[in-house]
């Protein structure tokens, strides 16, 4: 490997260039916008100064999100809409500040919303065009940094797929150190005399959770050595869910099982969920109507079906679908799943439930604010408590709110669940969902809901 080939990468890190990047673009877009306003670039001392404050807003708000911190391998979806985030509390920030001041007579509203477009659009061009040319760069063998792995085998081999799978990132190998027995002395001096001859930048230690104790004493050896150590252990066997480490009470913390629906992200869901859930409100109204009147006239009974679901964090709401069946009664903490020719289903009921018409009511679930557009979809209690001893990490779905539709609705595992296999398919995809939710997966879904039609082959 090529040494120039790291060194560009090396001193001049993401965390000085992208600060530098966002004054830059905020200071073009200024004067821009100043010349598209008045025909001028010789701006006025107090725009000077509305520049100076909305950059340092930017880099104070991006440096509190960690918007500088590995940027670079963020896919571009999550790239823009965190950036897009931090200009909107600018724009906020910015126009309160001006408010208070009593100085709203004194700058232009355009140019400020022109200074706040361009910029975004400049500061997301150039983050963009920069992941490209990195990505591009790594994939021909260039700006990547030399890693040493210490640990098993087994680990070693499985955490060198993951970097061979992700070149992008700009790793790769410069020597490993298998662990076979227990290290003594010797052991130990050899190991630091072949990181130190490798090159190495980092130095990462691959060990399982049993072999924890480890890690403090190879750290303690490296103690000289100026290479970046990282400690990956392997939950080999264990369902993570959007595992990361965090900081709670003053302690390092390796969370196992968390929700990424928190802080930021539960406020974009929630928004998501009222603009779009009402926008299809209002389009739905019609054809609820229409429904709730053929089911009054063709069957006796309610119009509307209501039953205690599991909802986020475990607490029980009442899901509303149209009712589909004749009226009847089951033993309590029974539920009998329909099956094709059901004796229960009205005509009407057969075909709501094939063509998912039933679930419409559940937007007002949604507005209730229990339910979400996106997400697993809701299970009866009895199954709940069939499956949760069944199916590993089954009661993880339960860790957001359910939905109308789900990554597994849109992949093919909807209607019956008459083997546990099929379970554990739906169970499988609602954690992957959990695990990568972002803005632009919840739109993919709802899209291909619409693209893939609500008439599915399991749906009875």
């Amino acid at each position: 490997m090529d040494r120039r080939s790291i060194g560009i990468v090396e001193r001049y890190p993401a965390q000085i260039i992208v600060p530098i990047v966002d004054i830059f673009s905020l200071l073009i877009a200024g004067m821009l916008a100043y010349f598209i306003r008045f025909q001028t670039f010789n701006l006025h001392d107090r725009y000077w100064l509305a520049l100076v404050v909305m950059a340092l807003l930017v880099l104070l708000i991006n440096t509190n999100r960690g918007g500088y911190i590995r940027w670079r391998i963020v896919n571009f979806s999550t790239l823009l809409l965190n950036l897009g985030i931090v200009w909107i509390a600018v724009a906020i920030l910015i126009s309160s500040i001006i408010y208070f001041a009593h100085a709203s007579g004194e700058y232009s509203r355009l140019w400020i919303g022109y200074t706040l477009f361009l910029s975004f659009i400049i500061a997301a061009t150039l983050r963009v065009s920069a992941q490209l040319l990195l990505k591009y760069a790594r994939k021909i063998g260039k700006a990547k940094r030399p890693v040493f792995l210490i640990g098993p085998s087994l680990q070693i081999v499985h955490v060198g797929k993951g970097m061979r799978d992700a070149p992008f990132e700009g790793y790769y190998i410069a020597g490993i150190e298998r662990l076979r027995d227990k290290p003594d002395a010797l052991f130990y001096e050899r190991l630091i005399k072949r990181v130190i001859e490798s090159g190495a930048r980092e130095v990462w230690i691959c060990v399982p959770l049993e072999m924890g104790g480890l890690v403090r004493s190879i750290f303690y050896e490296l103690r000289y050595h100026t290479a970046e150590v990282r400690f990956i252990p392997d939950f080999e066997g264990m369902q993570l869910l959007n595992h990361r480490m965090s900081e709670v009470a003053g302690h390092l913390a390796v969370d196992l099982s968390v929700s990424p629906l928190d802080g930021v992200n539960r406020i974009v869901k929630r928004m998501e969920d009222l603009i779009l859930g009402t926008l299809i409100s209002i389009l739905i109204l019609p054809v609820c109507l229409v429904i709730a009147l053929v089911i009054k006239l063709t069957s006796p009974g309610p119009v509307l079906f209501k039953q205690y679901r599991t909802g986020a964090n475990g607490k029980f709401f009442k899901v509303y679908k149209f009712r589909t069946m004749y009226v009847h009664q089951e033993p309590d903490g029974w539920v009998t799943q329909a099956s094709p020719g059901d004796e229960r289903v009205t005509p009407v009921g057969a075909f709501l439930r094939k063509s998912s018409l039933d679930e419409l009511p559940q937007f007002y679930n949604v507005l209730q604010g229990r339910m979400s557009i996106v997400g697993p979809r809701p299970h009866a209690l009895a199954h709940n408590d069939y499956y949760k001893d069944i199916v590993e990490s089954y009661m993880k779905r339960h860790k957001v709110k359910p939905g109308i539709t789900g990554w597994a609705q849109v992949n093919g595992h909807r209607g019956g669940t008459d083997t546990i296999e099929k379970m554990e398919k739906r169970v499988a995809h609602d954690l992957w969902y959990i695990d990568s939710w972002t803005l632009g997966l919840d739109l993919r879904i709802i899209f291909l809901t619409v693209v893939k039609g609500f008439f599915h082959k399991n749906a009875y």
